[in-house]
């Protein structure tokens, strides 16, 4: 018997096994997924809200900076000392938590801005701010307007909403 020798053209490419799925192979995968991709759109819509609400911080910051350039020069510096406890009082208005500041004057005002901040404020806040809307101008010469747009920048920044 003669033995059988294979030709070259008899000769077959072995066949390739299937490329590997990129899915999950059980359903446990698939839930962390769907889990973790919950969890990103809840933190960005959470992220977003609050970026919303503190629109009117960033807003009195804008105005503040505008302000406190004011204060530089001579002739609007007495207007730009005045805007800042109005300034205040809008952004107190403007919380979300919507607190009834309005009619608040004097202690009750200064215990307001106190309870809100995060940073200990000077014992006469309030004082100095009411001094400010209701003195009259010969007295606005001596007040110390960057150390008070400083604490006023720093509660902006920096107070306490309860939503």
């Amino acid at each position: 018997m003669t033995a059988h020798v294979p030709n070259i053209d008899q000769l077959k490419e072995l066949a390739l096994p299937p490329a590997p799925s990129y899915l999950p192979q059980t359903w446990g995968w698939a839930a962390l997924g769907v889990v973790l991709v919950l969890a990103v759109v809840l933190y960005g819509a959470w992220r977003y809200r609050r970026w919303q609400l503190n629109r009117y911080r960033r807003e009195a910051l804008q105005q503040l900076a505008t302000l406190e350039a004011a204060l530089t020069d001579p002739h609007q510096r007495l207007a730009a000392l005045r805007a800042l406890p109005e300034l205040l009082k809008r952004v107190a208005l403007s919380m979300p938590a919507r607190p009834a500041v309005a009619t608040l004057h004097n202690s009750d005002w200064q215990a307001f801005l106190s309870a809100h901040s995060r940073t200990p404020l000077p014992a006469d806040f309030a004082e100095q701010l009411a001094h400010l809307a209701y003195a009259p101008e010969r007295t606005l010469a001596a007040v110390d307007a960057q150390a008070l747009v400083q604490q006023c920048r720093t509660w902006v920044e920096h107070h306490h909403v309860a939503v």
